[in-house]
């Protein structure tokens, strides 16, 4: 079973895929992506991003939000967001989460936060005019909290 689920919806920038699925590998953590993508999976960037370890990501696409939801309909599911309530470190993580990120010009939407509200988590920063951080540096930084809390299983 994989430590985490990291889900990304509708994401546009393929070197921020490629690094998160570089993460994922070193995590054992599975990667979803969620249709439309913002670019083709076959791309140079992408592959570059993730370097040598593309080939060991443990992958999911699905067509859409509702296929997806209805494939894992009995996961734990967070939605990270800069509308979230509460803070990521206070989630309380378990071991197959699934950790949902929306896409980098635009975040999640609302029709998927108001899947579960009290679901959404989020990274604190500073009220700056910057939208938020980088897509691959949010999910690291959520999926290294998630994977202190189940105790890092299988890491040295």
């Amino acid at each position: 079973m994989e430590n985490l689920n990291i889900v990304l919806f509708q994401p546009e920038i393929p070197q921020n895929t490629g690094n998160i699925g570089r993460t994922c590998v070193l995590t054992n953590s599975k990667l979803h992506l969620i249709k439309p993508l913002g670019f083709s999976l076959d791309e140079k960037q992408l592959k570059r991003a993730g370097l040598d370890y593309w080939p060991e990501l443990n992958l999911e696409i699905h067509e859409s939000f509702e296929e997806f939801r209805e494939k894992y309909k009995d996961g734990n599911f967070y939605f990270c967001t800069t509308k979230g309530a509460k803070n990521h470190s206070d989630a309380k993580f378990q071991k197959g989460d699934f950790l949902i990120f929306g896409r980098e010009s635009s975040g999640l939407p609302q029709e998927v936060r108001d899947v579960n509200p009290e679901g959404c988590i989020r990274v604190p920063m500073v009220n700056t005019t910057t939208r938020s951080l980088n897509l691959s540096n949010t999910v690291s930084i959520i999926a290294y909290e998630a994977l202190r809390q189940i105790g890092y299983p299988e890491m040295k």
